[in-house]
């Protein structure tokens, strides 16, 4: 078994890497780390770790490729065992990785061995599994075709590959600079048509430092560049596999495309100047355009109308809704339009944009709109919720209950839940009106309720707090979601309240990039102090 471990300029975390694979025991025979012509000592550091240690061997690059692809390729090329895996400098392997990624490949008869990747935020520690239902349990699939969800999982790095069978089918990574290779590479291992064994062993962390000066190129999406690179692997890989035959597998990266990508960029849009959001905007209905009804008929519901809106406009616009449709989970927020024959629709100035689905689709999966207004006060904080109508869809499950969770942002726990019940607002019935038509043949409807409770804020003690809801309907359905940050004037700004146990703490309710309300809390002075500081160093960042 070979790991290779490319770098550049990460003198920091390298040596962290090339360890961590050689620790996985004699079943590494080689480690290949790949220094592409870094000038930081990484090249030294590594020469020093291969003096004690027969099985790395160290590739120095005469010249910096610009990318990841070229050596991962030198690396490929010069090993000598039947299996292959790569690491990145910033990463590491878990204990116990490779044996468990061979022992599949070897008991199963596989090409390629994929296990679990988790995301570790640092300096956090907070966790996030990477695609968890590929990996749910132990499987072997014997052609990808018939696991499509293979192709949403486009890393390169939590899988281990049979050497011969890369070289046989000549699967490399696009040389020089080329973000997003994985895309590609993947695309060409499924198109190989290999058995791939699947584990659910964590067998890859990848590191996430969105604190680092320079960022990875998953994480740097503030030029619009990124943009373009990523459109452009991901049609490279739809057409790799589309022109192997394997039709199913390029219609779902398609649909990968548009529930993941579309909705993570559109999220960040109003972030952005108004020179990205126009090329972002004519980048993305150009690459739309392409898409037939079988492509956006795979994806779910928010991608697709994202989609439908870029489409269905020359210019950015509606940008802090779409914002909201792309969160997880989705919201739909008002004016909620219908066209002349009673069609929901995305509003009067966009009629094409036909929301049908949403009179059709299970409550537990509709787009509801919650608003969230938290008003920490000395006398008590209260935190109120508003409940929009959507399309007649809320008054025929009838509102009864909501449970608010405020959830750790790193660790996951559950660190306050409140239950409130939902009454009809005063200035809606609670039902939909009749359409209010104007000119184009276009209305909307109204109603909404509200729920309100005392929130003790000083349970959670310190660290952010993400707002999770769980609405409860008299015909018994439920639905998960996120509640929209209301910004009112006197809400989202810092406030220090009281505390018996800490004497003050600092409480600042935000909204996320996604518009969800989620708290920050720094308990005592110190505390204080210290986020009043981190936030100064992040502005100056």
């Amino acid at each position: 078994m070979c790991v290779v471990v490319i770098g550049y300029e990460d003198a920091a975390h390298v040596g962290d890497a090339v360890r961590s694979a050689l620790a996985q025991g004699p079943a590494v025979r080689e480690v290949i780390a790949v220094d592409d012509c870094s000038t930081d000592g990484s090249a030294n550091l590594l020469d020093r770790l291969a003096l004690d240690e027969p099985r790395l061997r160290v590739i120095h690059r005469e010249a910096n490729s610009g990318g990841c692809g070229t050596p991962r390729n030198d690396g490929t090329d010069a090993a000598t065992a039947p299996y292959v895996m790569f690491l990145d400098s910033d990463d590491v392997l878990p204990p116990g990785a490779v044996d468990a990624l061979l022992a599949a490949a070897t008991g199963r008869g596989a090409e390629v061995a994929a296990g679990l990747c988790v995301r570790r935020e640092l300096p956090s520690g907070r966790e996030v599994r990477w695609q968890p239902e590929l990996y749910a349990g132990a499987a072997l699939v014997t052609r990808p075709g018939r696991r499509v969800r293979l192709v949403h999982d486009t890393l390169c790095v939590n899988k281990l590959y049979r050497t011969d069978f890369l070289r046989e089918h000549g699967i490399r990574f696009p040389a020089g600079h080329f973000p997003y290779e994985d895309f590609v590479f993947t695309a060409r291992v499924l198109a190989a048509r290999p058995r791939v064994a699947l584990i659910p062993d964590t067998v890859y962390v990848w590191h996430v430092r969105r604190g680092a000066e320079r960022l990875s190129i998953s994480l740097d999406r503030s030029g619009v560049d990124n943009w373009r690179a990523r459109i452009t692997a991901h049609a490279l890989a739809y057409d790799i596999l589309l022109g192997a035959g394997e039709k199913r597998l390029a219609r779902a990266s398609r649909a990968r495309f548009l529930d993941h990508a579309l909705r993570m960029y559109a999220r960040e849009l109003d972030l952005r100047g108004a020179a990205y959001r126009r090329e972002w905007w004519a980048l993305t209905r150009a690459y739309l355009a392409t898409f037939d009804a079988a492509d956006f008929a795979l994806a779910p519901a928010p991608g697709r109308v994202i989609a439908q809106v870029v489409l269905a406009s020359e210019k950015p616009r509606d940008l802090t809704r779409v914002k909201e449709v792309a969160a997880r989970p989705a919201r739909l927020r008002p004016p909620y339009a219908r066209a002349e024959d009673g069609t929901p629709v995305w509003s009067a100035d966009l009629p094409r944009v036909t929301l049908e689905h949403l009179l059709h689709r299970p409550v537990r999966v509709l787009p509801v709109a919650v608003d969230a207004e938290l008003r920490p006060r000395a006398r008590g904080t209260r935190l109120r919720l508003r409940l929009h109508e959507l399309y007649g869809r809320m008054a025929d499950a009838d509102p009864a209950t909501v449970d608010a969770e405020f959830v750790n942002r790193r660790d996951g726990r559950t660190g306050l839940t409140l239950t409130a019940r939902f009454h009809a607002d005063d200035t809606g019935t609670g039902t939909e009106s009749d359409p209010v038509r104007d000119g184009s043949g276009v209305g909307s409807g109204t109603g909404s309720w509200t729920a309100e409770a005392r929130a003790d804020l000083a349970a959670l003690g310190s660290g952010t707090w993400d707002l999770r809801l769980c609405l409860r309907f008299h015909d018994g359905t439920t639905r998960e979601t996120t509640a929209h940050a209301s910004t009112g004037p006197g809400l989202l700004r810092r406030t220090a309240v009281p505390s018996a146990r800490h004497g003050v703490l600092l409480v600042q309710p935000y909204a996320t990039h996604a518009g969800s309300l989620a708290l920050r809390i720094a308990p005592g002075l110190r505390g204080t102090a210290a986020v009043l500081g981190r936030r100064l160093k992040r502005l100056l960042h």
